[in-house]
């Protein structure tokens, strides 16, 4: 792929962000327009730019302004604004109850500076990449939670990037 017009100097960052419980990832899918709700107020008080994302839970690339090193406060008023906005059917622990947390998001997630364009183009990759290896879809093109429809339109992906399961599982590894 040719990322050269999408990539700038600045911060650059890939994260995989999950949910406490594996089984409640149907929430961001069935609750997609509350997550893209969450997603586009915090980047109006916090900017960043969205270069790939995948909800399954989520897999991204993002960019951070230049001087701005906070993706914490982003991550932490996504999780908390996306978790007010839907019914409270998950499971609480005790501890969670007493700390009037929400059991929706796990505390941790694991991020990843991005070093150059090859660093770069291969998080794009294995974002997109991710609802084919993970069994949710036979190709990148039929997972309707993901950018990468955004960046067939614009010229990044053909439609059939990845074709066939085999060779999508390549990309993946």
């Amino acid at each position: 792929m040719d990322y050269r017009h999408a990539w700038r100097l600045g911060r650059y960052l890939f994260f995989t962000v999950n949910l406490l419980q594996r089984q409640n990832n149907r929430q961001l899918m069935t609750h997609i327009d509350m997550l893209r709700h969450a997603i586009a107020k915090v980047r109006k008080t916090h900017p960043f730019t969205i270069h790939a994302w995948v909800v399954l839970p989520d897999h991204c690339v993002i960019e951070l302004p230049e001087g701005d090193a906070d993706f914490n406060m982003r991550w932490m008023l996504i999780k908390m604004l996306f978790s007010k906005a839907i019914p409270k059917t998950e499971y609480r622990s005790a501890v969670r109850e007493k700390r009037r947390e929400r059991g929706l998001w796990q505390h941790r997630y694991w991020e990843h500076l991005i070093k150059n364009e090859q660093d770069f183009a291969t998080h794009m990759d294995y974002v997109h990449i991710n609802p084919v290896k993970h069994g949710l879809v036979s190709q990148v093109k039929d997972w309707e939670y993901s950018t990468f429809h955004h960046l067939v339109k614009t010229g990044i992906y053909p439609l059939d990037w990845a074709g066939s399961v085999e060779e999508a599982l390549s990309y993946a590894d």
